[in-house]
């Protein structure tokens, strides 16, 4: 569609900023904490943050559908939809840990085209624009170069469905072969990828409002961002395999050589 990608990069920009000082105000002062019937938990600071994002997004970009994380989908999305989770990780901001962000993705007919990834409590924010690199507060990132598995870092985000997968025998086959196993989870190991901190991230539990801000970010960077299955994120995507291109593509044969066994 017709738009203008570097004034919708800076909106998205100036939406995460907005969502920022509200998440900060809410995390010095607490919050009550709600329950979703996903048994999911929400704040006031979760609700307030996408409030915030929405008013930003729908004057720079009026023609765009927005899908947010609290109050779902407004407007036609067949063409420029605006992907947002305002406050990613409430269950760490809930319990005090910095491990959450903001993140805001905007999609063009099915394709993901720029993302903002705003950490306000840990200190990061990332963004990328399709064409146009990735990144971190200014300064552009670019993943690491590694090509062997044995030199590899690998990070694990939630992997509660793989558990029960035929592929968790060759996760284990992973970690044996890395030079490093952690779980960054969330936001952090993404970005630690996208600057070339690791070398590959695992996840099966996952939506896309939680991960389409980050594909961006490391596609831009220079990284192969998949599923677990190898295609491209979708408004359906669940799982995610990321990583350096060298190593992300040993890690997909290895799991397509477990689901073709």
């Amino acid at each position: 569609m017709n738009y203008d990608a570097g004034l919708a990069l800076s909106a998205a920009r100036e939406a995460a900023a907005a969502a920022a000082e509200i998440i900060r105000h809410y995390w010095t002062r607490g919050v009550a904490v709600e329950w979703k019937a996903d048994a999911t938990p929400v704040t006031v600071a979760d609700r307030e943050a996408e409030q915030a994002i929405r008013a930003v997004l729908s004057k720079a970009l009026p023609q765009a559908a927005i899908f947010g994380e609290e109050y779902g989908l407004e407007g036609a999305h067949d063409g420029l939809l605006w992907l947002v989770d305002p406050l990613d990780g409430t269950k760490s901001f809930v319990r005090g840990t910095p491990f959450f962000s903001t993140q805001i993705a905007l999609m063009d007919r099915g394709e993901l085209v720029l993302g903002v990834s705003s950490a306000p409590v840990y200190g990061e924010t990332m963004w990328a624009r399709r064409g146009a690199g990735a990144w971190l507060d200014g300064e552009r990132v670019r993943v690491a170069p590694t090509g062997a598995m044995a030199q590899a870092s690998l990070s694990i985000g939630n992997v509660r469905t793989l558990t029960a997968d035929a592929r968790w025998d060759a996760l284990g086959a992973l970690i044996r072969d890395t030079s490093r196993i952690r779980g960054y989870g969330d936001f952090c190991h993404y970005h630690l990828l996208a600057r070339g901190g690791l070398d590959l991230v695992i996840e099966s539990d996952v939506n896309i409002l939680d991960i389409a801000a980050l594909a961006v970010i490391v596609r831009e960077a220079g990284g192969v961002f998949t599923d677990l299955d190898g295609k491209p994120p979708t408004l359906d995507t669940t799982s995610v395999l990321a990583g350096v291109p060298a190593i992300h593509a040993q890690a997909l044969e290895r799991l397509r050589d477990i689901r073709s066994g």
